[in-house]
Order: C-alpha cells, then sequence, then structure tokens
C-alpha cells in the first residue's frame, strides 16, 4: 500500500455521506473462554472496559446453547438508549448523515439464533442506520447466523469482526484464546464464501512474538482475503491475567518506536483494496505502556513515520 486507504475513505466513496460506527455494548453476552467452554479467565489482555465506553456487566451470560433469555428487553433498552445517545453526540461533533451500528463488547455472535435476529433487526431499523458490524470470535458464530447476515447484505452494508491477533498458535495458547489459527482460516474462508465483507483484528506487542511473529500474522491475515483490518497495540489494564505478568516483570510491553515500525512495515504490506480501521488504541484506564494514553499523541506520530516511509495519507 502507498496510499493510505481507510474505512472512512472507503464509506465516503461509497455512500458520499458523513458515515460513523456506533459502538454498542450487549448486557448478557461473554465469550466461549471466560464461560469455561474453551477456557477460563478469557484472553490474558481482556477487560471490556477498556475496549467499549459502552461497556455493561450482567451477572446472567448467555452462550450458544442458552434456550431462554430472560435479558432480552433490557438487552433491546440497552441498544436503543446507547445508540440514540451516541448518535446525538456525533451528529453534534461530526455532522455524521448515516451510521453503523457496531456490536462491540464480547462476542457478538455467542447466544441463540432468535436473540442476535431480534437485536440486528432491531438496530436496523434505528433512523439513518446503514448496516451493522459484528465483533466476534471465528470459533463462537453458526451457519445458520451467517446465512441470515448474508441475507442482511443484500440490502444494507454488513461488515463481521474477527479477533484474529495473531496467526502463531503458540502465541494463541499464550493468551488463552482456546482456539487455533486453522479456526480462524476455516471460519473466515466460510464467512467470505458467502459473499459477506470481513474485517481481521490483529494486536502487536503479544507475549514472546518477535516482530517477524507479527509480520508473518500480517501476511497469513492477507492470504485470508479479508476486506479491512484494525492493528492494536497490546496494552496492560487492571483486572487481567496480563496485569498480573506485568507486575511480576515476566511481561514488557512494546515500545512505541517498536510499535510504529511494525505498523509501518504492515501497512506497507497491504493490498491496496484493503481498508484500515485502526492504526492504534489506547484507554485511560492504564497500567502500561504509557504511550499507549494519549491517542492523539499516537496518531500524530503515526501519521509522521507514514509521511516519512513514502505513504499518501
Amino acid at each position: 500500500m502507498d496510499k493510505l486507504y481507510t474505512f472512512g475513505k472507503y464509506l465516503k466513496h461509497k455512500y458520499n455521506k458523513k458515515i460513523k460506527k456506533v459502538p454498542i455494548s450487549i448486557p448478557g453476552f461473554t465469550c466461549p473462554n471466560i464461560d469455561g467452554t474453551v477456557a477460563r479467565g478469557g484472553c490474558v489482555f481482556c477487560e471490556n472496559e477498556s475496549f467499549s465506553p459502552n461497556f455493561q456487566k450482567e451477572k446472567f451470560t448467555l452462550n450458544l446453547k442458552s434456550k431462554e433469555n430472560p435479558l432480552l428487553q433490557k438487552q433491546l433498552n440497552a441498544l436503543k438508549l446507547q445508540f440514540f445517545n451516541t448518535v446525538e453526540l456525533y451528529k453534534r461533533i461530526y455532522a455524521s448523515e448515516k451510521f453503523i451500528v457496531y456490536f462491540q463488547s464480547f462476542t457478538n455472535t455467542y447466544a441463540p439464533f432468535e436473540t442476535l435476529k431480534t437485536l440486528y433487526d432491531t438496530a436496523l431499523t434505528f433512523p439513518d442506520v446503514i448496516g451493522l458490524s459484528i465483533g466476534t470470535r471465528t470459533d463462537s458464530i453458526t451457519d445458520e447466523t451467517l446465512n441470515y447476515l448474508k441475507e442482511l447484505s443484500k440490502d444494507y452494508e454488513i461488515w463481521v469482526e474477527y479477533g484474529i491477533q495473531s496467526s502463531n498458535d503458540e502465541t494463541l495458547k499464550r493468551i488463552n484464546r482456546g482456539h487455533d489459527f486453522q479456526n480462524v482460516k476455516d471460519t473466515i474462508k466460510k464467512t467470505k464464501d458467502l459473499g459477506l465483507n470481513v474485517c481481521g483484528h490483529l494486536i502487536f506487542g503479544l507475549p514472546g512474538e518477535t516482530q517477524d511473529d507479527m509480520i508473518k500474522s500480517v501476511n497469513d491475515t492477507i492470504e485470508l482475503n479479508i476486506d479491512s483490518i484494525k492493528f492494536h497495540p497490546l496494552y496492560v489494564t487492571d483486572n487481567t491475567l496480563l496485569a498480573i505478568d506485568y507486575k511480576k516483570g515476566t511481561f514488557i510491553p512494546i515500545s512505541e518506536k517498536d510499535y510504529i515500525d511494525t505498523l509501518i512495515k504492515a501497512i506497507k504490506m497491504l493490498p491496496q483494496n484493503v481498508s484500515i480501521q485502526r492504526m492504534t488504541a489506547g484507554t485511560a484506564n492504564l497500567l502500561a505502556p504509557e504511550w499507549c494514553r494519549d491517542k492523539s499523541k499516537q496518531m500524530s506520530h503515526i501519521h509522521k513515520a507514514l509521511v516519512n516511509a513514502g505513504i499518501k495519507l
């Protein structure tokens, strides 16, 4: 890639309108490596408060085998409240015209199909909504859900966002992911064969990984024929397994210099048709590294590095 192709540019070119993704956190959703289905404790870095501004905790949680959903009305209320509150803000700050509802926190296909269908259908009835983006895991989406999303994609902008994190199976074991890279390959192929848009998430700085490992993950992800990508640095927040290792001194976070160097190399590898949805991340709820605290400063440094690398913004 010699010219930065962002997701915003993709949407602007396709719709010629200002479009924003609206992050939604549905109470009662969890993950199979939290509830014990494939593992316990979640990924070592996982504290969803740091990923979503609308995160909510709930004692009762759903899974693919749940027979009942006593939370459905609460979930619908949360969906509506979060959407309209966020849209009001986006219209005021960004002059946004249309919206994609982004089911963000935890695994947003890890629930009975009827629950998912009700939530997705409801979101699509909201004013100025043109589609959905659904964050999930490759081991937690059924053929029934994928086929339903395929039907929705005939009339709406539909994206499935998969947390890939790394293509290295040893790394996936180390971070307690609960599945291997073959599962990622099989599920993304199935999703793409249905004609659905796929965004893959990769994390740089995972425990034990070298830059060569990170770059290989980028290459392996590109080979999956993804349509878009998100890059994240691994940072440490409280209430995570990673925080224990950091406090013991057995985990050292990636430096900003190394992260940006890896990011630039990764962006250069991308085909020009693969849009970039995220180049970095940060949170106020942070233990380390300190450079992840200020996202605007990170973006300034990244833009400077892109220019120096000859990548047009």
